[in-house]
């Protein structure tokens, strides 16, 4: 950090396996990711090349030699995934991926339904040359999944050799682990977690208000993705209490509790005048 401050909570250093931030790129230009991992690079660990944005993006092997030479981990979305799978070409997407140089890579049915013990044995064979991320969660509004089947499917890819369990949020944050509104479903998030380790799922979260709301239900070093490239800074921000929203979050209690009466005395004689 560029000076010192008190009370700044603590975060993982890179590489990290909580506290992981996941950027969302839908079509950078290779000055745009240069100009980004200038920025952002240090407080971001994977990129997703967001649903099938890698198939028609120029300098894509450009692209991805940047972000690994910075120490970020990229990756192609779920949803390319299933385009492959959809077409019977499972074999050719890995040799896709491989052929690129990716040693992360996404197995999600967001879009299409896949048997799970089908999708359970692709992660599992997946997951032994390379790291898995598995999503659990439809991109459907009109699909309800009850919080029993959200855990069973978390908890047995999680046992098939995911490294993470990604709670679909999708880029708009109004499905999924939210209702329609963009609000945390917290019913759903509260029986996820009461069975699965928060360390090893990744919530999208797009909005900022989302972002608060798992921050502060789960301290700086919750697991995070869909973010915006331009919102990298802004979120490292509220992980460290440094934006108003989180402000109070991370500061002694005794001494939030002071600025909190000093401000709402300052509120009240601006009443009074």
């Amino acid at each position: 950090m560029n000076f010192e401050l008190t009370h700044i909570p603590n975060r993982f250093a890179k590489p990290r396996t909580s506290g992981v931030t996941m950027m969302m790129d839908k079509g950078l230009s290779i000055r745009e990711v240069e100009n980004f991992i200038e920025a952002s690079g240090h407080i971001t660990d994977v990129v997703k090349f967001g649903f099938g944005t890698s198939f028609v993006s120029q300098n894509l092997q450009a692209k991805i030699n940047l972000y690994k030479e910075a120490g970020i981990r990229p990756y192609f979305g779920g949803t390319l995934f299933e385009a492959f799978y959809a077409r019977g070409m499972v074999k050719e997407y890995l040799q896709t991926i491989d052929s690129y140089g990716l040693d992360l890579a996404e197995v999600s049915d967001g879009s299409i339904i896949i048997d799970h013990d089908e999708k359970c044995e692709l992660i599992h064979s997946m997951s032994k040359d390379r790291t898995i991320m598995s999503e659990v969660g439809s991109k459907d509004s009109g699909i309800i999944v009850s919080p029993a089947k959200w855990i069973k499917m978390m908890s047995t890819e999680l046992q098939a050799g995911s490294w993470k369990v990604i709670a679909e949020g999708r880029e708009s944050g109004n499905v999924g682990v939210f209702r329609p509104n963009g609000t945390a479903h917290t019913l759903l998030i509260n029986r996820i977690i009461a069975k699965i380790n928060p360390d090893d799922i990744l919530w999208e979260a797009p909005k900022k208000t989302q972002q608060v709301w798992f921050i502060k239900l789960f301290g700086q070093n919750v697991n995070l993705g869909n973010i915006s490239h331009n919102e990298m800074i802004p979120l490292e921000c509220l992980r460290l209490g440094l934006r108003g929203d989180t402000f109070f979050d991370f500061l002694p209690a005794d001494y939030a509790e002071r600025l909190k009466q000093v401000n709402n005395e300052d509120e009240n004689d601006e009443d009074e005048d």
